[in-house]
């Protein structure tokens, strides 16, 4: 076989990891009398950057607010009344990371579009800089990048494994919990049963029917 077409055999399917941990520019209309988020699940020590501006306004003169925050609530970005921005960071923790967008004191029935990038992952990182600090150039700048989108795949497989673990004990723990409810609801039910026909029988032998 060619060496050559070996190589590519190999390069070509990890080639598409680099799309990995990415999520592709989207736009969306923001009308004075909305908010608009946007999230993402994002694992932890993960690098996030996210580019915004308005594509199209229906007036002259306005701007949004955008706000980012993690899965606790804490707030990671805030700006106001721009029309572009942009912010970065590196997740603390894994949950959903969300993003909002409003318009702050517009007049009513006016919209923006946006249109927001937002990175994570291989994708976020500054490949320039990187090339340029490590004097990397053309195929090692490439199996560089190749081989964090392959750890950043191993790090996701981790992930997933362990909430797929954490969903099988919390599914374990709840069949549990469900087969105890119904062991003493019967049992309730059947003490419930005994003290009737003991209060019947008591009865009846009181107005000596029995």
């Amino acid at each position: 076989m060619d060496p050559k077409l070996s190589l590519c055999a190999i390069l070509l399917p990890l080639l598409c990891l680099q799309t990995w941990h990415r999520v592709d520019g989207v736009q969306f209309e923001v009308s004075s009398s909305t908010t608009k988020c946007v999230s993402e699940e994002i694992q932890r020590d993960v690098v996030v950057v996210g580019d915004y501006k308005i594509a199209f306004t229906s007036s002259d003169n306005l701007s949004v607010t955008a706000k980012v925050t993690s899965p606790y609530g804490n707030q990671l970005y805030h700006q106001e009344n721009v029309q572009s921005g942009q912010f970065a960071f590196t997740s603390k923790e894994s949950g959903n990371y969300m993003a909002c967008f409003w318009l702050p004191n517009a007049p009513p029935n006016v919209n923006v579009n946006l249109a927001l990038d937002w990175k994570t992952g291989v994708s976020a990182k500054d490949w320039a800089s990187i090339a340029k600090k490590d004097k990397l150039e053309g195929m090692e700048l490439e199996l560089r990048k190749l081989e964090d989108a392959v750890e950043s795949v191993h790090h996701e497989l981790l992930y997933l494994r362990d909430r797929e673990a954490e969903m099988r004990d919390l599914n374990e723990l709840t069949n549990s919990r469900v087969a105890w409810f119904g062991i003493m609801s019967l049992l309730v039910c059947l003490a419930v049963a005994g003290w009737q026909l003991w209060h019947l029988k008591t009865f009846f032998e009181k107005k000596k029917l029995l």
